[in-house]
């Protein structure tokens, strides 16, 4: 009945989704030529023979997801679906050959029949946290196989699921197989009567390390010859505390470059704004020293983890979460983190057990955990190799994932 009444009320939204989808292009949050893509209707043949379908939401779920595509695309056609316009430009640039990338339909169901009848996927892999109640059903209508990779589930969650059993196990339960991305995890989801749950550790473990432009290092290394540190996947609320943090760093450090990435670059201008009219990336302007500079582009994070000794990751202190703190980690760079962590609970107790991890709740924790390391680089040094050793593994998790899609568990 829940599923029904779902599926009638987003039916009954759909002429008001169409005019969100066009509200969002014109703020640079939809790609206008791609919006037929939202509602179902492909830009792209269909691949002859079987295809796998792997859905990410966003960046974070495309870059840990990366590795899995390209062992499947080795072994036939792999569509990729994501939500953002930033996932997107990172599909552009590092899917493989083999790989398609469309938008993901908004969950309507006459959206989500049309992509699906369009291309007949094999078998459909959902990353982390994405349960779209139309989308899976119209799954389980064509009998398509579907699995939750790197499933994450919060406590909140779980008491949401359990207002509503039927509901849960309905959609849940319609999962050929879920693997938790920790033990955590996995015990919430077998909390709502589920069975089929794998522990096989995190793909974000395993992630290929952002790439980086070298030639783009030499020039930014040459533009800045004094001290350096990133503020990385910042939102809203933490671009002040961070200009807070410069502006106090500047008497000990004469010369400091804060480099701020915003997680959503379009809000280059406002962040800019905050950070006393600082330098911005998009506009070709180049860092000065005892200023903060904007890296308002997109798929350059690799480089400026690249360029910085270590990094504070948003979404920590004024957020809600927290974002990707294995991508530095890899790159051999320590991190500084607020409080909020929690879609990242075990690589944070992995990157604390290694003293790779400061934690911090506000401006003056945060100016404090950067003085700490730009005071003393080869601590600093020291705590990224040990941030990149606590991720250093041999679980061969890509592989075995492989095997769990084509041919079942192994």
């Amino acid at each position: 009945m829940i599923l029904n009444l779902y599926a009638g009320s987003t039916s009954l939204a759909a002429p008001a989704l169409r005019r969100w989808l066009r509200h969002r292009a014109t703020r640079g949050k939809e790609v206008a030529l791609r919006l037929p893509e939202r509602e179902g209707i492909s830009s792209l043949p269909r691949p002859v023979g079987r295809l796998n379908w792997v859905h990410a939401a966003s960046v974070g779920e495309t870059v840990s997801a990366l590795p899995l595509i390209r062992l499947l695309a080795a072994t036939g056609p792999v569509l990729l679906t994501t939500g953002t316009v930033t996932s997107a430009v990172l599909a552009a640039e590092r899917l493989p050959e083999n790989a398609l990338h469309q938008f993901v339909p908004l969950d309507v169901p006459s959206w989500v029949g049309r992509f699906l009848a369009h291309w007949r996927p094999d078998a459909a892999v959902f990353l982390e946290s994405e349960i779209w109640p139309n989308l899976l059903a119209a799954c389980d209508a064509r009998g398509i196989r579907r699995f939750l990779v790197n499933g994450r589930l919060s406590a909140a969650s779980v008491r949401n699921w359990r207002r509503a059993p039927g509901f849960a196990k309905c959609l849940m339960g319609g999962f050929t197989a879920i693997h938790a991305q920790s033990a955590a995890d996995a015990e919430r989801f077998r909390a709502l009567g589920l069975a089929q749950v794998l522990e096989w550790g995190n793909l974000k473990f395993h992630a290929t390390p952002l790439p980086c432009d070298k030639a783009a290092l030499a020039a930014l290394r040459a533009a800045i010859p004094g001290p350096v540190w990133l503020a990385a996947s910042t939102h809203p609320g933490e671009e002040e505390l961070i200009y807070g943090a410069h502006q106090a760093l500047l008497a000990a450090f004469p010369g400091l470059v804060t480099l701020v990435v915003p997680r959503h670059p379009e809000r280059g201008e406002a962040v800019a704004a905050v950070c006393g009219a600082a330098p911005r990336r998009s506009l070709g302007q180049r860092p000065e020293p005892g200023q903060v500079y904007v890296a308002d582009t997109l798929g350059e994070l690799g480089l400026f983890f690249s360029l910085a000794p270590f990094a504070f990751v948003g979404n920590s202190l004024a957020g809600f979460g927290g974002h990707n703190i294995v991508e530095p980690a890899l790159l051999a760079r320590p991190v500084i983190c607020g409080p909020h962590l929690e879609n990242f609970e075990e690589a944070a107790a992995r990157l604390r057990i290694a003293g790779a991890l400061q934690d911090v709740v506000d401006a003056v924790g945060l100016t404090a955990a950067a003085r700490q390391w730009l005071t003393d680089p080869q601590a600093a040094q020291a705590a990224g190799a040990r941030a990149a050793a606590a991720f250093m593994g041999a679980e061969r998790l890509p592989e075995r994932l492989l095997a769990l899609i084509l041919d079942g568990v192994s």
